[in-house]
């Protein structure tokens, strides 16, 4: 069986000083570089947000405050400060996070209407961001999962993952939760194993 690492977001805007700093961030890139020494994967892909400045999930864009909630498109929309600008050092890949052995690159949250949270696709499932494909084509059927923040992108991209038919695992100590409320990453890890994601510690 064919197995991939999918590395998400692990970008200066989510480390710490970042924009939109997730508590812990740093202490899981050792972790995710030890994966990639020790173990063998087919491919080895990261995503990356990647959004125009005037991006809609910005609070900054609607005349909100970080925090609001509203309606985006029909779906609720946290407000989130401004992060990962294209062509920003914020969106940039940590420096200290190994890439030698990287295969694929997947950019995402690229159009200013749609956030997506996803490696897969946008949170109106209307754009796919070709990682579906990618990993068809190369007979990928076992996906490890790690990166952040745990109870956004990394639990959305699990679970496209698992809905898309891969056997689809999240290693517990190569992720970090925002934690907007405070249970927010227990509730991701209980929403993730009742849809056949397997928790690896």
């Amino acid at each position: 069986m064919k197995k991939a690492l999918i590395i998400v977001d692990v970008q200066n805007d989510f480390c710490e000083g970042g924009a939109l700093a997730v508590p812990g961030a740093n202490e899981i890139i050792p972790y995710i570089n030890s994966l990639m020494l020790e173990n063998e994967y087919d491919q080895i892909v990261l995503t990356q947000d990647w959004h125009p400045a005037d991006h809609k999930s910005f609070a900054s864009n609607n005349g909100k405050k970080v925090g609001d909630n509203i309606i985006l498109n029909g779906i609720p929309q946290h407000m989130w400060p401004d992060h990962c600008v294209q062509g920003t050092f914020g969106a940039e890949f940590h420096k200290d996070l190994n890439r030698d052995k990287v295969t694929h690159i997947i950019q995402k949250g690229t159009n200013a209407e749609f956030d997506s949270y996803s490696g897969f696709q946008d949170n109106n499932q209307f754009m796919k961001t070709g990682l579906d494909d990618f990993l068809k084509y190369h007979d990928i059927q076992l996906l490890e999962i790690v990166g952040l923040a745990l109870d956004y992108c990394v639990k959305y991209t699990c679970l496209d993952a698992a809905k898309l038919g891969y056997v689809t695992c999240l290693h517990f100590n190569g992720t970090r939760a925002v934690n907007v409320k405070p249970e927010s990453g227990r509730d991701a890890i209980f929403e993730m194993l009742q849809n056949t994601v397997t928790i690896l510690g």
